[in-house]
């Protein structure tokens, strides 16, 4: 499907009574086309070749995708790969992130990696860094933000020094469609913990328009840094307002901490990999912020700081701090 194609997809009338009435075959059909299109969208706006749609057409389509997948039901589409889930960050991604911890210039970071993968290890420590990082986490139903919810987001703030403790903290849950989730419980309950208790009542986050725009003003005031920070990228792009834009508007920037770890903990590449080396709570274990009889949480903020506290101890190690 093209982008054309796409577009008149997401523009066609649409009668969910019809589609959700012809049982699950019909239901199916709809939201492998559905997907299609949202495919199509996303890799034309990531790509900057159409500029005459607004992502708001995609998050739209995200909206109807994922009232269709419940009504399918969460476990029929459990092992079927998002079409839209990035896997990890751009190069240029990874550049203006080491750009924008360092005071540099994009231009200066692509140029003296030039390419080369193997040289972005070296760019993360050329110079020192500096300023302030919004960490993040969300939890979600699943992995694929074209049919799941985010159901809690934590944030602090950390200044990038030697000694800094993680700031500002905040912590919000998120509810869900009654319909089916009340009767079948919140997906990856095993995983995260959040019971239906914890988020009955609450606004789904789509709904919850001025947390949004608070989220929205921190992105765009401060470097984000999360732990694959791709997930959290491709869920806010199509489930918090404005961030796609602000995001190909250059306001936006994202700083990968599993990929920190990937470049600079020389432990990664001499472990098996089927041991996750770069997961978070194998680094922060490494690193001393999470005791051995310790687990990571599973939820935003708490996650959240762990994170600041070992990029903070990676950093430390490196001498990367500026002051």
């Amino acid at each position: 499907m093209n982008t054309q194609q796409a577009l008149d997809y997401a523009y066609a009338f649409y009668i969910p009574e019809f589609i959700f009435g012809g049982g699950y075959e019909v239901m199916e059909a709809e939201r492998q086309k559905g997907e299609e299109a949202l495919k199509a969208l996303v890799a034309a706006w990531n790509e900057g070749q159409d500029t005459s749609f607004g992502f708001d057409v995609v998050r739209e389509l995200g909206d109807r995708n994922r009232a269709l997948c419940d009504a399918i039901g969460e476990s029929r589409l459990r092992n079927t790969a998002s079409s839209v889930l990035a896997r990890s960050l751009s190069d240029r991604d990874i550049c203006q992130g080491i750009a924008t911890m360092q005071g540099r210039t994009l231009a200066s970071v692509e140029r003296e990696v030039r390419g080369d993968r193997n040289a972005l290890g070296v760019a993360y420590v050329r110079e020192k860094v500096s300023g302030t990082v919004l960490g993040i986490d969300i939890e979600t139903t699943g992995t694929a933000p074209e049919r799941g919810y985010i159901i809690n987001v934590g944030w602090e703030l950390m200044d990038l020094t030697s000694t800094a403790v993680p700031r500002d903290g905040e912590a919000h849950f998120f509810g869900l469609p009654e319909n089916p989730y009340k009767e079948t419980g919140v997906p990856l309950e095993n995983i995260h913990h959040i019971s239906w208790s914890d988020i009955e009542g609450k606004p789904l986050f789509r709904e919850d328009r001025e947390l949004q725009a608070r989220l929205l003003d921190l992105m765009t005031s401060h470097p984000i840094m999360a732990h694959n920070a791709a997930f959290e990228d491709s869920w806010f792009m199509m489930h918090l307002e404005g961030y796609a834009e602000a995001r190909r508007e250059g306001k936006i920037v994202v700083i990968d901490s599993r990929d920190i770890c990937r470049r600079l903990d020389g432990e990664v590449v001499s472990l098996p990999r089927e041991s996750a080396p770069a997961a978070l709570e194998n680094w922060a274990r490494r690193r001393g912020t999470l005791a051995e009889n310790e687990a990571e949480r599973h939820q935003g903020l708490e996650d959240t700081d762990l994170m600041l506290r070992t990029v903070q101890a990676e950093f430390n190690r490196k001498s990367m701090f500026a002051a």
